[in-house]
């Protein structure tokens, strides 16, 4: 690989990776303003319920959306400028982000990819068992444990919401930056590796082993779902199987909740990997 190949890989790096890390951590920020600005300027309580619709529609909608919606729109804009100054061939080509009705061929791929991450979920629930560390929760699932009455709602939020907007974000933008530069396998394993790392700023509690051992067992759901967006090259599938696969993991807290008291450290060690 020469130089100028390396540089491009380099530059595809960065920008794939900032992307990704500029879109939580924007949601993260506009969140945190708001949130002073309610509770000091307004003198308004917020709870756990009001500060988790705040964080979904923040990081998730302005962050993973809004950022990968404005990183399409002005990339034909800033793009040939950057390259222009980095010494790079002009290239117009934006950036594809493959969107399709699933047909027989991706049905088979979001069944398959389902089954293989909640498989995931199980072994890596099991792992966790074994170290005898302490995880932490996700903080959707910790203020869904203590507000029960909320959890079947955020069913449809991880179908129509979360699914879809980190999809976006991290298998369209991210791993389809990576593409544009990299072969399938490192794109994929890179993309999978920044999707489960970012989950830690979500990570409530826990010690630092137990929560670093559960961001390192998140790259099985994040590989299955980059390997599927790969080869099916259609968001909607990777974003199907990724809300299907969240939604289940809160219909199972919802029953230990609800149901079951002995179901709760099964239900405590899989919500980490919401």
């Amino acid at each position: 690989m020469n130089e100028r190949s390396l540089l491009r890989s380099a530059v595809a790096l960065v920008s794939a990776l900032g992307l990704g890390a500029g879109g939580l951590l924007f949601g993260v920020l506009l969140l945190s303003i708001t949130g002073a600005v309610l509770i000091v300027g307004f003198g308004l309580e917020l709870g756990g319920v009001e500060s988790l619709i705040m964080s979904l529609f923040f990081i998730q909608g302005v962050g993973c959306i809004g950022v990968s919606v404005a990183y399409i729109q002005l990339r034909p804009t800033i793009g040939p400028k950057i390259r222009e100054l980095l010494g790079f061939e002009p290239d117009e080509t934006p950036l594809d982000i493959g969107y399709d009705v699933p047909g027989l061929r991706d049905i088979g791929v979001m069944i398959g990819g389902y089954f293989l991450a909640f498989a995931g979920v199980v072994v890596g629930s099991l792992i966790i068992s074994q170290f005898q560390v302490e995880t932490g929760r996700n903080q959707v699932a910790d203020v869904a444990i203590q507000n029960p009455g909320i959890i079947l709602y955020l069913i449809p939020v991880m179908l129509f919401v979360v699914g879809p907007s980190e999809e976006l974000l991290f298998r369209g933008v991210v791993q389809g930056r990576l593409r544009e530069a990299l072969s399938p396998v490192p794109a994929i394993l890179i993309a999978s590796a920044a999707f489960a790392g970012m989950h830690g700023i979500a990570l409530v509690g826990g010690s630092t082993v137990g929560n670093l051992l559960v961001l390192t067992l998140l790259l099985s759901p994040a590989l299955v779902l980059g390997t599927a967006y790969e080869y099916t090259d259609n968001i909607v599938v990777p974003a199907v199987i990724h809300g299907v696969y969240n939604s289940t993991l809160v219909l199972l807290l919802y029953v230990s909740v609800v149901y079951s008291d002995q179901l709760s450290e099964a239900a405590n060690n899989s919500t980490a990997f919401l």
